[in-house]
C-alpha cells in the first residue's frame, strides 16, 4: 500500500498510522462523547467510570493521578457519576479515614448502559470472528503493543517531556 499525503504532518504517513493516529481515535473519542450524551455526564466522567470499572475501586486521588486531572476537578467528576447514580463514596474498610469510589450495581441502569455498547460490541465481535487464528494472534500483539506505546506516551506527555 502506497503512502498517503497528510497535511496536518507537512508529509506522507504511512495509511496504517493515518488510519489509528487519527481516524480511528477520533471515531474512538467520539463515540464516547455519543455514550456520555445518552448518560447525561461529560466524556471525561464515561472515562474515568470506564477506569473504575476496568481497575475497581479506588480512591479520588488514585484516580486523578492515572487522568492527569486535578484533585478539584476529579471531585467534580465524582459528583457528576454519583448523581447518574454510576458511583458512591464509600469508606475503606481497613482504612475508616479513606474514601474510596465505587461501582454502583443496579441491574436496571447496568442493562441501560450494556444497551448503549451491545451493538458496537456485537460488531467487533462480528469482525474478529472473520480473522484466521494467526491474524487474530497478528492483531492482538499490534494492538497490546499500541496501547502500550499509548499508554507510556501519556506518561511522558505528563512528564512534560518533549
Amino acid at each position: 500500500m502506497d503512502e498517503l499525503s497528510s497535511p496536518s504532518a507537512g508529509g506522507l504517513i504511512d495509511p496504517i498510522v493515518e488510519l489509528i493516529g487519527f481516524r480511528l481515535s477520533t471515531a474512538t473519542v467520539l463515540f464516547h462523547a455519543a455514550i456520555a450524551d445518552r448518560l447525561e455526564i461529560g466524556t471525561t466522567d464515561v472515562k474515568c467510570y470506564s477506569i473504575l470499572r476496568q481497575a475497581g475501586a479506588m480512591t479520588a486521588g488514585e484516580l486523578a493521578e492515572r487522568t492527569g486531572l486535578t484533585t478539584g476537578a476529579i471531585t467534580g467528576v465524582i459528583d457528576r457519576l454519583e448523581r447518574a447514580k454510576l458511583v458512591r463514596r464509600a469508606r475503606d474498610p481497613h482504612d475508616r479515614r479513606r474514601i474510596a469510589l465505587e461501582l454502583v450495581h443496579d441491574a436496571e441502569r447496568d442493562r441501560e448502559i450494556g444497551a448503549l455498547y451491545e451493538p458496537l460490541g456485537r460488531a467487533i465481535t462480528g469482525l474478529v470472528a472473520q480473522l484466521s487464528a494467526a491474524e487474530r494472534a497478528t492483531v492482538l500483539d499490534f494492538l497490546l503493543k499500541a496501547s502500550a506505546i499509548l499508554e507510556a506516551e501519556t506518561t511522558r506527555l505528563r512528564q512534560g517531556k518533549a
